[in-house]
């Protein structure tokens, strides 16, 4: 790899047809377009799958920043922010800077909704984790005194999970420098599920600990279980957000999980996964979950959600039939996935897309990750998709470390 513009364009004929059965017609209308963006010597990455990446008008990609990797972060290890231009030879914009990050999902860095310039990340300060809102365009900065996970669709709404207990129970999605106060407390009853008001910075507690504990499982919790929240995510409309509930106890090998839905202001929760092992999902609309889970109808596989029924609907099971961080393409009513994998045996990490009506799936390109990029500082694809639905962002470890990488995925999925 090279410190010029690198681009690898390669077609489905000849990379991907033996794979996939295409016919060569299918396989000359799907080229694939692949460009690295960011480059050494320091390393980049974007991390989650299900923020706004891309500005509205596909100018601008956000990233992070770091000089280090293969070990946890500190609390004396800080990241540089920043997005890329890509209308000027892919040039790095540095925004900021935050001592409050992870190697999953960095520091929450996205474009806040229903703004045009509007970024935000979580950082830490005198002791207490924060988020600030920069306008990219006039430069203006606010600092709210709480930090924020996910945004509603109109961008005036955040809720959070408990940052500092999530840096002891899933290591690699908090944050270090501020100790649990509920270290020792297995089920804490003022911590959980904040919500905070975007414009003012004001916070309420909308969901405790304790208050999902209380609502029975099957087979009852493990002795001595912990519990945590983590990954959040509202509704098209705004009204719901989703949530899952982690425990771990005596006896668990690993941690359990429930996928819990609930109104914006915490009431009338809602166990849409009461079985123990939902892992990456996404909303299709106001009504539908689509997650990865378990469901005696065909094991692990992904599944479609309706909310507040038991109605379960597999989806693409031969063609996706591993766990991945999965989105739908933009624009393109709900058909087409955005999905990738973890390394298969040969440490190949595969983005891909999948059309649902046609059960046909389209690899992306197929990454290698270094064996050392294992545990909580691996690095997975997490596809995440431009709000036109035309490119995709990747990050790779496949060349010299961490870096982020544009797909141009329009002539497949016809936009």
């Amino acid at each position: 790899m090279t410190n010029r513009r690198h681009f690898l364009r390669t077609s489905v004929a000849s990379l991907f047809a033996s794979r996939l059965g295409l016919t060569a017609q299918e396989a000359e209308q799907a080229e694939v377009t692949i460009r690295q963006i960011t480059r050494g010597p320091k390393y980049h990455w974007f991390a989650y799958y299900d923020k706004l990446q891309f500005s509205p008008d596909n100018r601008y990609v956000l990233g992070n920043e770091v000089d280090f990797e293969h070990r946890s972060p500190t609390a004396e290890d800080k990241i540089k922010v920043g997005m890329v231009d890509l209308q000027a030879g892919d040039k790095w914009i540095e925004l900021g800077e935050s001592h409050a990050w992870n190697w999953q999902q960095g520091c929450m860095l996205q474009w806040v909704p229903s703004t045009e310039s509007t970024v935000m990340w979580n950082d830490r300060q005198k002791g207490k984790f924060v988020c600030h809102l920069l306008d990219v365009k006039t430069q203006e900065k606010r600092t709210l005194p709480h930090p924020v996970y996910t945004l509603s669709p109109d961008g005036k709404w955040g809720i959070s999970p408990d940052f500092r207990r999530l840096n002891d129970t899933r290591p690699g999605y908090g944050y270090a420098g501020v100790p649990d106060p509920n270290q020792d407390v297995l089920v804490p009853e003022d911590a959980g599920i904040w919500k905070i008001n975007m414009e003012t910075g004001e916070q309420e507690l909308i969901i405790t600990f304790a208050q999902a504990a209380a609502i029975p499982y099957e087979g009852g919790f493990s002795p001595n279980a912990k519990h945590w929240f983590n990954h959040l995510l509202f509704s098209p409309d705004g009204s719901r957000f989703i949530f899952l509930h982690r425990w771990k106890g005596d006896g668990d090998k690993t941690f359990n999980t429930r996928l819990f839905t609930a109104k914006a202001d915490g009431t009338d929760l809602y166990v849409l996964d009461p079985l123990g092992k939902t892992s990456h999902f996404v909303w299709r609309d106001n009504d539908h979950v689509f997650a990865w889970a378990f469901h005696p109808s065909h094991g692990d596989k992904f599944y479609l959600y309706k909310d507040k029924t038991r109605e379960v609907t597999v989806v693409g099971p031969e063609k996706m039939p591993r766990n991945g961080h999965n989105t739908y393409v933009p624009n393109t009513n709900n058909e087409w996935v955005l999905n990738d994998c973890y390394p298969d045996k040969q440490r190949m990490q595969t983005p891909y897309v999948y059309h649902i009506p046609t059960d046909r799936r389209v690899d992306l390109g197929h990454f290698y990750s270094p064996a050392f990029y294992t545990g909580e500082w691996r690095c997975d694809n997490h596809p995440r998709s431009s709000r036109d639905g035309k490119l995709v962002c990747i990050d790779s470890p496949h060349s010299k470390g961490r870096q982020m990488y544009l797909i141009d995925i329009s002539k497949i999925v016809g936009l």
